[in-house]
């Protein structure tokens, strides 16, 4: 503190309010009308055309400024890397998605030629995902359950499944849903919906992510145990999964189980070795092609079907398929659940995207992205693929090995073409334990999610309860619905936050214009005969009541009871000024007399006051609308009540630190009149303090006003004196 450098300054000017300040600053009251906006927008211009196209294609913008020679061997060798990593997740995932594995080659190579056109993060990558293949697999497995494709076998006497049936409709399924999602990205993109992202917030993703992967990690345990349990949809059905599995351990496959031990094992092992060498290879070893590869020949010299029953790939068509429209009679069906993946699917990709964006300095358009990512989905579910989104492992290896462009990307789709077209069918004897494992190593990282609950508590609780409540709903509810509900929960944290925010009393630190909390600073001291009120949170419907109520505690006056009050001797003064002047008439008309004048009125009693008001009310309130960024009509209302209600009582309320917008909401809700003007908005509290201070902001105390003091402070007394006034005959 000694050795920071200080600024002083001083201001010297007339304290200013909001009337004075607009007249200072020459606001501008004319704005452009909503027919000028469209006009404006609707323009067709040369630098429009050009933008909206680079915007549109923005591999036009940077692939002819390339830099060959700094970035090619970067990306050539990210591209392979990625390329080769592909390979095996995009089938251990194509069974999370319940369809078979060559389809997890296919959605690791058409999304990713369409997002290196339309994309603009330049180091993610995208494809399968873990988590969208999960929630595809929920719908596929729902809409086309193994009992629908049973059918009874004379030869063996038993009920079989027709697979070839099974696994075309669930195609279907999966890809009607893809479809769908992402025609639903696209037109998020067209209408600027990308601000949609801003409701996932980084705890509800992590949790939601961590959620999804207990939903993977219990959909590959039939696989790593050789199970072939019932298929259960719907809330609590991973309680009911796991419930049946437990009940199937007798039957597992032995054969099934030594491959899963023996290649989780293997992967852990390789992982750590890959860890401790990453400082001295140049391009981590790919660990899950070479298990694919072994177990692949180890399945084939030893005849794993056949011998000990363990389950394989089975058929991997060469050659890709043809385009062909989805099957639009399911679209009604799948639509809810399309939704919930493209919003899943784009908030995944577009943190990680900021992520790196953050990090090399560059911008990532979130409309753009969801545009790029919704005609992967479409575009690519013509083409018979899943819903795709980006992996976090397989972008952290595209970076690591030098990528620095959407080239990296493009590379790794050839890579995927190459195998599909020439060498896929290969594997079709590799089990499918091994890809079941290829998926539970990979899901560490996501376990290690677990580690933001004492972090979080730790740093913000709040977040810490959306993180866990997203985890819990999102295991029991599915990823579908929890996602919903999840979202709810997080809108009410919010909701609940400005409904309960911190109202303080601010006094002014000494020998400053700074105003700071009473309670947080000790220096901080009130400034006499002034109250100065501020919340935490914005003025709405929500907490429009609580604001009062909060400013009734904080000044310790209750208004309702004072008003009430007034009100109450109002009335009785009322009564006993009739009753007098009944009383004189009847006396003139008695009497014959004329109409009585001043000189015979001498007789009524008049309780005199003191011209000083109560010491121990505040003269002016000052309301601190700084963190008020927007009013809406309930909020307008309740200013102009708690202006007229301490107005009644002769407490002048100002309003300090108004935004244009509030300012703005207060004259549409007409809180301005001929009485009321912007004298009484100031741009700083320092401004309103010094005002309420002046000679202009004193209050001229009426008898009415004085006898209200008088008598709220001495009721009883005044109950007396009126008890002796209706006695006294005048």
């Amino acid at each position: 503190m000694e050795g920071r450098r200080r600024v002083t300054y001083k201001v010297n000017r007339n304290v200013l309010d909001e009337g004075d300040l607009d007249e200072m600053g020459e606001k501008s009251l004319t704005k452009p009308s909503l027919l000028d906006k469209i006009k404006d927008s609707a323009s067709c211009t040369g630098p429009k055309v050009k933008n909206c196209m680079l915007g549109t294609f923005p591999v036009a913008s940077w692939l002819p400024r390339y830099a060959f020679r700094e970035n090619a061997l970067g990306d050539l060798v990210s591209g392979i890397s990625v390329g080769i990593m592909q390979l095996p997740q995009g089938m251990a995932y194509a069974l999370l998605a319940s369809v078979p594995p060559v389809f997890g080659l296919y959605s690791s190579f058409y999304p990713v030629l369409i997002y290196f056109i339309f994309g603009t993060s330049k180091h993610i990558s995208i494809g399968t995902y873990a988590v969208m293949s999960v929630m595809i697999g929920g719908v596929v497995d729902r809409l086309a359950p193994d009992s629908d494709f049973e059918f009874w076998n004379n030869v063996t006497n038993n009920s079989d499944i027709d697979f070839a049936s099974r696994d075309q409709e669930r195609v279907r399924i999966a890809v009607a849903v893809t479809f769908i999602s992402g025609l639903f990205q696209i037109l998020l993109g067209l209408v600027q919906f990308g601000f949609v992202v801003t409701y996932l917030s980084e705890p509800l993703v992590r949790g939601y992510t961590t959620g999804a992967a207990i939903h993977v990690i219990v959909s590959q345990l039939k696989y790593a145990f050789g199970l072939n349990p019932k298929r259960y949809s719907g809330p609590i059905s991973l309680i009911y999964t796991v419930v049946e599995i437990c009940y199937l351990l007798p039957k597992t496959n032995i054969g099934t189980l030594v491959v899963s031990i023996v290649s989780i094992v293997a992967l852990i092992l390789a992982k750590e070795l890959n860890a401790f060498l990453s400082k001295k290879l140049p391009v981590p070893l790919p660990m899950e092609l070479l298990a694919v590869i072994i177990a692949t020949v180890v399945s084939w010299q030893v005849d794993l079907e056949e011998r000990y029953g363990v389950d394989v790939v089975g058929t991997i068509p060469s050659g890709l398929q043809p385009p062909a429209l989805p099957a639009m009679s399911l679209f009604g069906q799948v639509v809810g659940d399309a939704f919930a993946l493209a919003v899943v699917g784009y908030g995944i990709a577009i943190s990680l995207g900021r992520i790196f964006a953050l990090k090399y300095g560059y911008k990532v358009d979130s409309n753009q992205e969801l545009i790029a990512l919704g005609l992967s989905n479409s575009i690519g579910g013509m083409f018979q693929c899943f819903a795709i989104s980006c992996s976090m492992s397989r972008s952290l290896v595209q970076e690591s090995t030098g990528g620095k462009t959407q080239i990296a990307g493009a590379l790794s789709a050839v890579v995927i073409l190459f195998i599909t077209l020439w060498i896929g069918s290969l594997f079709e004897d590799l089990p499918k334990a091994v890809l079941a494992a290829i998926i539970f190593v990979n899901l560490h990282g996501m376990m290690k999610q677990f580690l933001d609950i004492p972090a979080l508590w730790k740093s913000n609780k709040v977040d810490m309860l959306v993180w866990v409540a997203t985890f819990i709903l999102t295991v029991l509810l599915n990823p579908d619905l929890g996602l919903a509900a999840a979202i709810a929960f997080s809108m009410l944290t919010v909701i609940f936050r400005t409904q309960l925010p911190k109202y303080s009393l601010l006094g002014q630190v000494a020998s400053t214009d700074i105003y700071k909390p009473v309670e947080d600073y000790d220096k901080a001291k009130q400034v006499p005969g002034i109250l100065i009120f501020r919340s935490s949170a914005t003025l709405y419907f929500a907490n429009a009541e609580m604001y009062q109520e909060a400013l009734g505690e904080k000044s310790g006056l209750d208004i309702t009871k004072m008003l009430l009050i007034k009100k109450k001797l109002e009335a009785k003064r009322k009564r006993h000024e009739k009753k007098l002047a009944k009383k004189a008439k009847k006396e003139l008309k008695k009497n014959k007399q004329e109409e009585p004048n001043s000189e015979h009125q001498q007789g009524i009693a008049v309780i005199d006051v003191d011209n000083d008001p109560d010491s121990s009310l505040p003269r002016a309130i000052i309301l601190d609308l700084s963190p008020v960024n927007f009013l809406d009509t309930v909020g307008v209302k309740t200013i102009k009540s708690i202006r007229r209600d301490y107005g009644e009582i002769n407490i002048e309320v100002i309003l300090a630190c108004c935004q244009s917008g509030v300012v703005e909401s207060l004259q549409a809700g007409g809180f301005f009149s001929s009485n009321v003007t912007k004298s009484c908005l100031f741009n700083s509290i320092h401004d309103a303090v010094l005002y309420c201070q002046s000679e202009k902001s004193k209050i001229s105390f009426s008898v009415q006003g004085l006898f209200f003091f008088f008598s709220s402070i001495f009721f009883p007394c005044v109950l007396l004196a009126s008890q002796e006034l209706k006695e006294t005959n005048f």
